[in-house]
């Protein structure tokens, strides 16, 4: 008896998977086909990801070669820069974006580099780091004629404990308080750069220097 239920129950099973393959075969199949198409297009996806990385990085050295020449010819690199600034994804677009800036300040286009840095500063699909780093370009550039509400809100943003950009931003806020003729906070500034253990040789050395002409 036993056997006579099992048969039944096998009978009843293939019955139940040919009924359910004629109500939804044409439905495994597609999604079959769509698992197989889904693959490929992911492996052609990367492809094209590696292909447009690799354009990319081949534009970006090619201008910075360029920049990195003769000066007579580094606004050659401009059209470069500024095509990758357009098109490229957000690693290269942003990075591409600030040498074109350093170009231009060094071309006496303070305008348009300051447009660059600030467009960087606000691009939220840009790194953080880079984003901090074009808002104290920003600033920095400004430092002696530049509204000195509006540096001083860029450079405050950058001094918090740990930021990588700190004393950079401390430097800066002190030689914007000399030319506000705020000599007694410049002092205050300078000798926290001085005792700052952190803070890049290069950075404490200035503040040092500064610190004597002061007469501190």
């Amino acid at each position: 008896m036993p056997d006579i239920f099992d048969e039944v129950s096998d009978d009843l099973r293939a019955e139940r998977t040919q009924a359910l393959l004629r109500r939804y075969g044409v439905l495994f199949v597609l999604a079959a086909v769509l698992v197989v198409i889904g693959a490929g297009g992911y492996q052609a996806w990367k492809s094209h990801v590696a292909s447009e990385a690799a354009r990319e990085a081949s534009q970006y050295f090619a201008a910075q070669q360029t920049a990195d020449g003769p000066a007579a010819s580094r606004a050659d690199a401009l059209p470069g820069l500024a095509a990758l600034a357009q098109n490229a994804g957000p690693g290269y677009r942003t990075i591409a974006r600030l040498r074109e800036a350093a170009i231009k300040a060094e071309m006496h286009d303070l305008p348009g580099a300051l447009s660059l840095w600030n467009d960087v500063s606000l691009d939220t699909g840009a790194d953080k780091l880079l984003r901090d780093y074009a808002s104290l370009q920003w600033a920095l550039h400004q430092i002696d004629s530049g509204d000195s509400s509006m540096i001083e809100a860029r450079l405050q943003q950058l001094t918090g404990p740990g930021d990588t950009w700190r004393p950079l931003a401390l430097e800066g806020e002190a030689l914007l308080a000399l030319r506000q003729n705020q000599v007694d906070r410049a002092r205050t500034l300078l000798k926290s750069l001085v005792s700052d253990q952190n803070a890049p040789d290069g950075v404490r050395g200035r503040a040092n220097g500064l610190l004597t002409r002061l007469g501190s």
